[in-house]
């Protein structure tokens, strides 16, 4: 005897995914920097030397001296001048008044005269130091300013980018159930 069977079927439902994955883009610009150079300055005076020559003892010597100075010495050596210009005159007095000695006194008198009076000398001391030189060197000062740099940083923030992935889920085949039920036979 034939016994009537129902058959199911069933078939398992499927769901689709696609995925594509999300992009990202990441940069790092560079830190924004700053420079400024203040420059060294080197500031620099200079007071020139000096040489001082003071030849006032040298134009003494040579009889050239001041005036004022000239006259202090002539009038210092005034009062011996004149006692030895009046033993002078005294002398060819008693040159004169010795003239039954023999000789021409008058004579020699003339040749002994002269415009200049070598007793009369009123330069200065000769000397190889009568010239003073003094010299007084440069003088330098120095004011230096250091310089520097000045550097400002800025740093800039990441640039970040995601563009996000697409996810698709979908139903590829839906589930279902066949139930196939037997052939009855109605016929009897």
């Amino acid at each position: 005897m034939n016994i009537p069977q129902i058959h199911i079927q069933q078939t398992p439902a499927r769901i689709g995914i696609e995925a594509e994955r999300g992009a990202q883009q990441l940069e790092q610009p560079r830190a924004t920097l700053q420079m400024k150079q203040v420059r060294p300055q080197l500031d620099i005076q200079r007071n020139e030397g000096r040489l001082e020559v003071n030849q006032e003892r040298a134009w003494d010597a040579l009889a050239l001296g001041k005036n004022l100075e000239t006259m202090k010495k002539i009038y210092s050596m005034a009062s011996s001048m004149a006692l030895k210009g009046l033993g002078r005159v005294v002398e060819q007095g008693n040159r004169m008044a010795a003239i039954h000695h023999g000789g021409n006194p008058i004579a020699d008198s003339a040749m002994d005269w002269k415009r200049t009076f070598p007793e009369f000398d009123f330069r200065g001391a000769a000397s190889v130091d009568n010239v003073d030189i003094h010299f007084i060197p440069d003088q330098l000062s120095f004011r230096v300013e250091r310089g520097r740099i000045d550097i400002q940083t800025e740093v800039n923030r990441p640039v970040h980018h995601y563009e996000r992935g697409k996810l698709s889920i979908y139903m590829e085949q839906y589930n279902r159930v066949d139930i196939t039920p037997p052939q009855v036979d109605r016929t009897g």
